[in-house]
């Protein structure tokens, strides 16, 4: 999960509002997260601390109240922030830039939202909007990717690409057959059959370090069906092995930035943690770049490995034994 910037959450705030004024009869969690970009936590989470924003004096009268039934949600009282944001004339056309570059792209699964997105912008915009035409969208080199990710799409052709795995540090070579293409949290994934690892998979644009179309056709087979990405790219198996941290205070941010199972804070100030992965390999990267501020308590013989990795980086300074602990559990 990417964590939330401050003033992302600050403008989600002042948008929370007067999205749920516009739904008196309240709207889904799950609904309002998608529709705001972010997971059900970190909602759940922006709406608890809408409860203590307000007017001054600051009492029960004063600040906004929410009520819960069920699933769902809705504002009761709005102190005063129930006016839509409003659009400078450069958001407004950066919007509308975005959104008919994102017409252009073969395989977008809400086309029909973004076009309906793109006529409200563009009549909110007024003249604004008519100045978008000249406008040219800047590419970088890691966007050459998209281009051809684009051309084997549109001729629905298999691609051929080098991909960097981070969670092993490896560069990968396989043949895929392209599905579709996402923009999830400011970035591309390609989604296809990956032919060597049998199954689909995402890959990250600014990873793929280089792809070529083939003369071949794409051809995913039946079994390959597109994934459900409402509550984020990363969605480990069910049955992925469980890996318990326990943070110190400052690696707490491990919790936001990596999704979690389940968090339990600490009397120390820290967190208690559940990750699930089927790449143990990443887990003792993750717990060995931390340096000592986290401790793995399940499983057991993952802490036995990053220990004995650590005596192992020790002994190559020529520290000689020492005891290892911090990390270890």
């Amino acid at each position: 999960m990417t964590p939330t910037s401050t003033p992302d959450r600050v403008t989600r705030l002042l948008a929370l509002v007067p999205y749920l004024t516009a739904r008196p009869e309240g709207v889904r969690v799950t609904e309002a997260a998608r529709d705001f970009g972010v997971n059900e936590r970190q909602l759940r989470s922006d709406l608890e601390l809408l409860w203590m924003c307000g007017l001054p004096g600051y009492g029960p009268g004063d600040l906004i109240d929410l009520a819960f039934e069920g699933d769902r949600v809705r504002v009761t009282f709005t102190a005063g922030m129930g006016r839509p944001l409003r659009l400078t004339t450069d958001e407004a056309v950066a919007l509308v830039v975005a959104l008919r570059t994102l017409l252009e792209l073969p395989g977008l699964a809400e086309r029909e939202a973004v076009s309906r997105a793109l006529a409200k912008v563009s009549a909110a915009a007024g003249h604004a909007a008519d100045r978008v035409t000249p406008v040219a969208v800047s590419v970088d080199a890691r966007e050459e990717a998209l281009a051809v990710v684009k051309e084997g799409l549109e001729r629905k052709r298999a691609l051929h690409l080098h991909y960097y795995v981070p969670t092993r540090d490896e560069r990968t070579e396989r043949t895929v057959d392209p599905m579709r293409l996402l923009l999830v949290d400011g970035k591309w994934y390609l989604e296809a059959w990956c032919r060597r690892a049998e199954g689909v998979r995402l890959f990250r644009l600014d990873r793929v370090d280089d792809v070529v179309v083939l003369d071949e056709p794409a051809a995913p087979p039946p079994q390959a069906h597109e994934r459900d990405v409402d509550n984020g790219v990363y969605q480990p198996e069910p049955d992925a092995p469980a890996v318990r941290l326990r943070l110190s205070r400052s690696a707490r941010w491990v919790a936001d930035y990596y999704p979690v199972d389940s968090v339990t804070p600490l009397d120390d100030g820290g967190l208690g943690v559940t990750v699930r992965t089927a790449d143990l390999a990443w887990a003792r990267r993750l717990v060995a770049s931390l340096g000592g501020e986290a401790t793995v308590e399940e499983p057991a013989g993952l802490a036995a490995e990053i220990a004995a990795d650590a005596r192992a980086a020790l002994s190559r300074y020529g520290a000689g034994p020492q005891q290892v602990s911090s990390s270890a559990g």
